[in-house]
């Protein structure tokens, strides 16, 4: 039973591991993110920075594994692209050897002075979790509660790995014996060195059983380097399967990566000392040497440290071959019209703005397109959920987050060569615009939680409330179609007729209220029903009010007149004898107010103050 017990403990490490990371990566998405993101790109925009990163990440915290789950979380959080964090990798692998030098030297275990004992992860995982839970409980700030979340991911990933490797400690008597049985052959020595690590799942523990045994009853340099390359391998191997499980493909190439790097490292160790041997370089004073705890050390360091040295030039080649082994997914034609688009905002184009804001124009059409689709399938989720809808709206609403971040950066990009008034118009339009878009995206998201929360409680609206909601969302597609053509085609002609379109809209969603509210309080509507139907229509109505935004942006473009008192404009335009404006208010409020008073006629009710019961709940 006591072996069954192990595995169990062993589970529940690796289950509070991978949920650290979950918690962890969910905190980074939900932070701004913007001044960590950039710093990080420029931290690894070179292989060899990056490196220097995972290097000192990787001695702070002593664990590789600990150091590229992070990188992995980054990945996945899009604070780093995959080819971003090979650098960072490649450094890890060097960091976890350096710190078993310092660890040595600096007597850790009897040191608790050393400032190194700080970032032990039996100290470090509390000291987060403690952290976490004030920033979360006690600190009335939504910042403070992200930074909160982010602390207990990271607490809790420790946790994991600190409870792994207590799963395992019990058996430490007899992976000492298996590491050292193998001194004639390499190969099995190679293996143990692999397995043993698999089991512990730490490259630095492993390291440290050797070192404990060379001080006592030493080793032979043959007897251990076949033992040391294998434990290099092992540990990337954990670390795979631990990060495999549920990732992304570019977090999944990360972790590839990793292998890649530490197979052709073990290899070109091996074929460097076969050839030092047989050339007589390598000879028996160094072959047969016995060491001690140091010497251990040391031939692990420099196992770490000369391949990444001499293979860090081949980081592309690295990632070129993870991207063969985990390619994308094949792209529908909507996800490779995108990245095309986001392949265009070429950075050598940004010293000719004209040009430059081309691009990013074409790249804000299509997110306008994307939130246009979006919105229309979270509307028919309203009427008819599908989970793969769904997905699809969340995976629109990624592309939309993309697309907003790539354009945002390269606008700025351009912005130290804006010299004509007009591209200075055009960079104002598009930086607000990509933001309308980008919230547009979010909503069509909240419409698709609310379909989801009425499934979830098996509630459907009522025949009534699902025709008072086909009305209302078919004139918010129709404001938001005007509206993306009329940015799209720079149509001021499309602009002028958002607004009073939009304040059509407003009445009209003002009405269905009314309606609302007549059948909760007649007791025809239940509260859960209720809600939804109200978030429903107000995240219609914010769609709407962001459509007029955009169009007021495209009218400010080409009348610098309207931009800083874009708010005096409505309010001008709303009180004004304007006949175009007129007119269209009242086209629009006699097509949609004549159909919803159909619709009262058609269930018996009475299109005014006097509204009669509607009928069954909402």
């Amino acid at each position: 039973m006591d072996i069954f017990y192990r595995i169990i403990s062993l589970l529940g490490g690796l289950a509070l591991f991978l949920y650290g990371m979950r918690i962890m990566g969910d905190g980074l998405k939900s932070s701004s993110g913007g001044a960590m993101k950039a710093a990080l790109a420029r931290v690894t925009t070179k292989p060899v920075m990056g490196f220097i990163l995972g290097v000192l990440v990787t001695c702070m915290i002593q664990s590789s594994t600990a150091t590229i789950v992070l990188t992995v979380g980054l990945v996945g959080a899009g604070f780093l692209t995959f080819r971003q964090s090979i650098g960072i990798v490649l450094g890890a692998n060097v960091g976890t050897a350096i710190t078993a030098q310092i660890i040595r030297l600096m007597d850790l275990k009897a040191g608790a002075t050393s400032i190194l004992y700080f970032f032990k992860s039996d100290n470090l995982a509390p000291l987060a979790l403690t952290i976490g839970i004030i920033l979360i409980m006690f600190v009335k700030k939504t910042s403070a509660s992200t930074a909160g979340t982010i602390c207990m991911g990271f607490g809790i990933l420790f946790v994991g790995l600190m409870n792994m490797s207590a799963a395992v400690s019990t058996m430490s008597e007899q992976l000492s014996r298996l590491l050292v049985s193998f001194e004639d052959n390499y190969f099995l020595g190679f293996l143990a060195g692999v397995a043993v690590t698999g089991i512990i799942q730490s490259s630095s523990a492993v390291v440290g059983i050797l070192q404990s045994i060379a001080s006592s009853v030493g080793v032979t340099f043959c007897g251990v380097f076949a033992v040391i390359i294998g434990v290099n391998i092992g540990d990337c191997l954990t670390t795979y399967l631990v990060c495999r499980i549920g990732a992304k493909n570019e977090q999944i190439r990360v972790c590839l990566v990793h292998i890649i790097y530490n197979v052709c490292a073990a290899v070109l160790i091996f074929a460097t000392i076969g050839i030092l041997r047989l050339t007589g370089v390598l000879g028996d004073s160094v072959w047969l040497k016995t060491l001690d705890s140091g010497g251990v050390a040391n031939i692990h360091g420099l196992f770490r440290l000369v391949p990444a040295i001499l293979l860090l030039p081949l980081s592309g080649v690295f990632a070129s071959i993870a991207e063969k082994i985990a390619p994308d997914k094949p792209l529908d034609e909507e996800d490779a019209d995108i990245e095309q688009n986001l392949r265009d905002l070429d950075m050598h184009l940004i010293t000719s703005p004209g040009l430059a804001l081309a691009e990013s124009e074409h790249l804000l059409g299509h997110m306008g397109e994307v939130s246009l689709k979006n919105y229309r399938a979270s509307v028919n989720q309203i009427f008819d959920y599908h989970e793969k809808r769904a997905g699809k709206i969340n995976h629109r609403e990624d592309l939309l987050d993309r697309m907003a971040d790539a354009t945002n950066n390269y606008i700025v990009a351009v912005s130290p060569y804006v010299k004509r008034p007009v591209d200075n118009h055009t960079q104002n339009f598009q930086l607000r615009a990509l933001v309308a878009f980008e919230r547009i995206g979010d909503l069509a998201v909240d419409i698709n939680g609310s379909s989801e929360e009425m499934l979830k409680a098996n509630a459907v609206f009522s025949e009534e409330a699902k025709t008072e909601l086909v009305i209302v969302t078919d004139a918010v597609r129709d404001i938001l179609q005007i509206t993306v053509q009329a940015c799209k085609e720079n149509d001021i002609a499309l602009a002028r007729r958002v607004e009073p379109l939009e304040e059509v809209i407003d009445e009209l969603i003002e009405e269905l209220r009314g309606h609302h509210v007549y059948r909760v309080t007649h007791n025809l509507c239940d509260a859960f029903r209720g809600i939804e139907f109200q978030n429903i229509l107000n995240y219609l109505e914010r769609i709407s009010d962001q459509c007029s935004d955009l169009a007021i942006y495209l009218l400010g473009r080409y009348d610098p007149a309207i931009n800083g008192r874009e708010h005096q404009y409505i309010h001008e335009l709303h009180h004004s004898d304007d006949q175009e404006y007129l007119a269209e208010f009242g086209s629009s409020y006699d097509k949609y107010f004549s159909l919803l008073k159909a619709r009262a006629i058609a269930f018996g009710e009475v299109h005014s103050e006097q509204l009669q019961p509607p009928g069954e709940g909402e």
